[in-house]
């Protein structure tokens, strides 16, 4: 009787599963350093905007990892498309910042708006970065 999962690919499903991991750590630690607010901090503190942003930040650099990990050949190719994916994402969050303005204090005044508008923006990034990963 065959395996239902074999050696081999559990042990590519743990590699994959790393790479993505860890992309997707790098790219939030990289968001959270430059960011003017302390996202963990205000978290802890029951702030829902900041946690209405981290989530959304999260949810966008998961779609196009998702993206390039399910279309990639190998470990390699999905690490190369998983950082461009990381970095397309902390450059949107820069340019909407740019344009927001006061978003950051916004966020850490706990204006939901604020927080809703920056989980749309990188959510929405992170869905046209994950569609523009097509094989």
């Amino acid at each position: 009787m065959q395996a239902a999962i074999s050696a081999q690919s559990f042990l590519a499903f743990l590699a994959y599963f790393g790479l993505g991991l860890a992309v997707l750590i790098a790219a939030i630690a990289i968001v959270t350093l430059i960011t003017p607010h302390r996202d963990i901090t205000l978290i802890r503190e029951g702030n829902v905007a900041a946690a209405t942003a981290f989530a959304g930040s999260l949810i966008g650099v998961a779609l196009p990892l998702h993206a390039a990990i399910s279309h990639s050949v190998s470990l390699v190719d999905a690490l190369i498309w998983g950082v461009v994916a990381a970095v397309i994402q902390v450059i949107a969050y820069l340019i909407a910042r740019a344009i927001s303005g006061r978003i950051s204090s916004q966020i850490t005044e706990g204006v939901s708006a604020a927080g809703v508008f920056s989980a749309g923006v990188a959510i929405a990034v992170g869905l046209v970065n994950a569609a523009a990963m097509t094989p």
